[in-house]
């Protein structure tokens, strides 16, 4: 048996830490997957690709080039590839749940994506609330990394999430609806840098409790 396991990040540099460990415990580029709001233009990406179709390892692939750039290393990483998504605006993402939200995109126009992440959450196992935390999460300029994996490696893989301080969605979803949030909306517009950097300064001073 498998699980999914899936951390928020607000430092993408922890999510990119994240994500390699994963690589060395063993989980598979198939069973890995990484969304990063890319709203405040991460480092290295010039923000010229749209993407409209996934290869055949399930990573977003036009403009992986790029991902290369960003990542810094080879491996899931190297496959990342731009994305839109409604509610979200711009994303890097690449794996698994990446293929599930963009294979809505394929044959659309301009590489904006119609698929929801809060299904692609739903579908590999998470609760509605967890979908909707962690799909808002993306939105205010977060990272998600998620992993498929065997029920022997759980406790490996949330040491290496934990560890780098990724935040589970029962965490963060009190912190949001402190401010009167309730749910992900694919129709609320995209978080700004200026409010994404505010938001993650009030993270920094949450306790560390996952």
């Amino acid at each position: 048996m498998s699980r999914t396991i899936t951390r928020l990040f607000d430092d993408y540099a922890d999510a990119q830490t994240a994500v390699t460990e994963l690589e060395r415990l063993g989980v598979s580029h198939s069973d890995l997957s990484i969304v990063a709001n890319n709203a405040d233009a991460k480092p290295g990406h010039d923000g010229d690709h749209d993407v409209t179709d996934v290869n055949d390892h399930g990573d977003v692939s036009r403009g992986a080039s790029t991902g290369a750039v960003l990542g810094g290393v080879g491996g899931l990483l190297a496959g990342l590839g731009l994305l839109a998504i409604p509610g979200l605006g711009p994303i890097v993402a690449a794996g698994w749940l990446a293929s599930t939200v963009a294979g809505a995109a394929i044959g659309g126009v301009g590489g904006a994506a119609t698929g929801s992440l809060v299904g692609a959450l739903k579908n590999a196992g998470h609760t509605e609330d967890e979908a909707n935390v962690y799909s808002e999460g993306v939105r205010r300029g977060g990272t998600l990394v998620s992993a498929k994996v065997d029920d022997q490696m759980v406790g490996e893989a949330e040491a290496i999430l934990d560890g780098n301080r990724g935040v589970t969605a029962a965490t963060r979803g009190p912190v949001y609806r402190e401010a009167g949030w309730n749910r992900f909306d694919e129709a609320a517009a995209p978080y700004s840098a200026e409010e994404m950097e505010r938001d993650r300064a009030a993270y920094r001073r949450e306790p560390s409790v996952l």
